[in-house]
């Protein structure tokens, strides 16, 4: 029998008895099923945290003050540190590294915005006249500040769209003058809509110059550097240069972390990778258990055709031929589950799609590879024993099986 008899033959067997194909399959659509959804979910994952990452600026390193063996996404406390970040350093950094093309100095805190009777509690970032650029962040209303705000230490303000429909409705807050941790500002500028990045409103926020903040907060250091690189190519030579210019300030002391944009990224890529290697190993359980649900039917069939079985070995057909029509019948049931679940998956990935458009989760074809993969190697495992059994049946007892 060549392979096309084999299908056929396997397809006839398992339309005969339905049912039981289907219950047999099913182990396999639910494992197949799992794979898909889990590892899509990883994948979209990472690939939103990549375009978060992306749309926050471009050629971005951050230093904080504060040595650490371990990177992460927020900036140490400044507590114990020899030496903090200054506005001396900011300036020393903005003139002498000639491998960036900006540099902010940040101030992070938190209080109660007031306009009249309205209030709202909120993040308070203090930031310079580069941030707009570095950040990404621009203002569609008024003006953002320029450095002379910041040297002089004005009291303006920045408002994002949630503190400005909060405190002012549909009235325009240009010009006037609201309260900020106690203290009066003036509004000079709005914040285009940004919406929800990581977990953080970017609209529920107000910006001040960075001057301001380390006076409204008592500050004698900023809580971070924001830098952007030149180009991307030149990411590896600031940091270096930021490094060595700094550590000189801080009289030989590397008392700070450089932590670029790729450096924070490459983070998340390895645990999310960790997550969809975890994930998957999961998925597959649900897998193994269909394997052995197929190798368990495929040994009760084999007791129950065992007749047949002598009846094709003494009108001819050889052990390998009996070992084939039950290893490609082992498979068949297999890749049919395998197909079923990639169907299922499709579609509750189509509906994910639909309900959070924001998330990219999609079907890609290496996952599909993996899915009908891993099913085919289920079916050829789990028919290997039964096809093995069916194959060194003796003709003559087989024939006088009951």
């Amino acid at each position: 029998m060549n392979l096309l008899e084999l299908l056929l033959t396997a397809v006839d067997t398992i339309r005969a008895s339905k049912l039981r194909a289907f219950l047999t399959t099913l182990g396999v659509v639910i494992g197949v099923l799992a794979i898909i959804l889990l590892v899509s979910l990883g994948e979209g994952v990472r690939q939103y945290l990549g375009d978060t990452f992306a749309s926050l600026g471009s050629n971005m390193i951050q230093i904080v003050p504060g040595r650490r063996e371990t990177q992460g996404m927020g900036a140490p406390p400044m507590a114990g540190v020899a030496h903090k970040l200054t506005r001396e350093d900011e300036g020393a950094l903005a003139r002498r590294v000639y491998s960036i093309d900006g540099i902010t100095g940040v101030v992070q805190g938190s209080g109660t915005v007031r306009n009249g009777g309205r209030r709202r509690d909120t993040f308070i970032f203090g930031v310079g006249d580069r941030f707009e650029e570095i950040r990404n962040m621009h203002v569609n209303g008024g003006r953002f500040f320029t450095e002379d705000d910041v040297i002089a230490h004005r009291r303006y303000v920045v408002l994002g769209r949630v503190i400005q429909a909060e405190l002012f409705g549909k009235e325009n807050p240009l010009g006037k003058t609201i309260k900020v941790a106690d203290a009066e500002f003036r509004i000079i500028g709005l914040l285009e809509h940004k919406g929800t990045s990581l977990g953080f409103d970017l609209d529920d926020l107000v910006l001040i110059p960075s001057t301001s903040a380390l006076d409204l907060f008592a500050l004698e250091g900023f809580s971070n550097f924001l830098v952007r690189a030149r180009s991307k190519a030149e990411t590896t030579t600031a940091i270096a240069d930021l490094t060595d210019l700094l550590q000189r300030r801080h009289g030989g002391q590397i008392d700070f972390t450089v932590v670029s944009q790729d450096d924070l990224l490459a983070t998340v890529n390895k645990i999310t990778a960790t997550m969809s290697m975890v994930l998957l190993a999961i998925a597959s359980i649900a897998l193994v258990v269909g394997g052995i649900g197929i190798a368990n039917i495929m040994l009760v069939s084999v007791r129950e055709r065992t007749r047949e079985i002598g009846v094709r070995r003494a009108v001819g057909a050889t052990r390998g031929t009996i070992l084939m029509q039950f290893l490609v019948e082992s498979v068949v049931i297999a890749v049919l589950g395998g197909l079923i679940g990639l169907l299922l998956g499709a579609l509750i990935l189509m509906a994910v799609e639909h309900a959070a458009p924001s998330l990219p989760i999609r079907l890609s074809g290496w996952i599909v590879a993996i899915a009908l993969g891993f099913s085919g190697a289920v079916g050829v495992l789990s028919g290997v024993m039964p096809a093995r059994r069916a194959a060194n049946l003796d003709p003559v007892e087989a024939l006088r099986y009951e």
